[in-house]
């Protein structure tokens, strides 16, 4: 078991009283971890403390105005590749297989895309298969941890953290295209309204899906979607 990826998984998970009083011993195994530099590691401390400490409803707001109300940082990681096309059910019933074939049952109400259950998967399987597939995704975890920064966020370390571990370089283009998106405002509430009106994404059989391994999923996530994108995905 990889402890590192299983309390980055549990630090960017929803804030609850029983992650508050494990809070102490994450941010210890976080800080112990030499793979990640000394000052994330220090943020990564800082984060701990402060989600540990903090008043519980304010750091559960907090959450969830950054990643449940903010569509540019979602944790469902397939949202930035397929966005609400078919294609993203697909993926998923191929990802939940390959969990399923992996000894891995999510118990969750989250999308199996959802980046704290990936982590608590990739903790659990070879150090290699981890790295290649978080260096699959580098460019999303960069592009998020940037988003973060510009939001003064203390979570930016969580995915500073994740870019080390994946020892690969972001496709420079990548994360460009994704941060020319501009932010959502989370207290738009008309807009967060529209969001819900979209197609809802369906998980229907798959005639394609195998069992292929989590990082042959991710490689598709070397165009994330843009507007010109999805443009062009309807045209076709």
């Amino acid at each position: 078991m990889d402890r590192t990826l299983k309390a980055l998984s549990l630090i960017l998970s929803y804030p609850s009283a029983e992650l508050q009083g494990a809070m102490p011993e994450i941010g210890a195994v976080l800080g112990a971890d030499h793979r990640i530099a000394p000052d994330t590691r220090a943020a990564l401390q800082r984060l701990a403390d402060g989600l540990g400490q903090g008043d519980l409803f304010d750091v559960q707001e907090s959450y969830v105005m950054l990643f449940d109300r903010s569509r540019t940082l979602s944790l469902n990681l397939f949202e930035h590749v397929h966005g609400e096309s078919r294609d993203r059910g697909g993926a998923m019933v191929s990802l939940i297989e390959t969990y399923r074939g992996g000894g891995f049952e999510p118990a969750t109400t989250e999308l199996p895309d959802h980046l704290p259950v990936l982590l608590e998967f990739l903790a659990s399987r070879p150090a290699s298969e981890a790295r290649e597939t978080l260096a699959d995704a580098a460019h999303i975890l960069e592009a998020l941890g940037a988003r973060l920064v510009r939001r003064d966020s203390g979570y930016a370390a969580a995915f500073a953290a994740l870019f080390q571990l994946a020892g690969a370089q972001a496709d420079t283009e990548a994360v460009a295209d994704m941060l020319a998106q501009p932010d959502d405002d989370p207290t738009d509430l008309a807009a967060l309204d529209a969001v819900w009106e979209e197609t809802e994404v369906t998980f229907g059989p798959d005639p394609n899906a195998g069992c292929p391994k989590v990082r042959d999923l991710l490689a598709t996530m070397d165009v994330p979607v843009t507007p010109a994108h999805a443009a062009r995905h309807a045209a076709e």
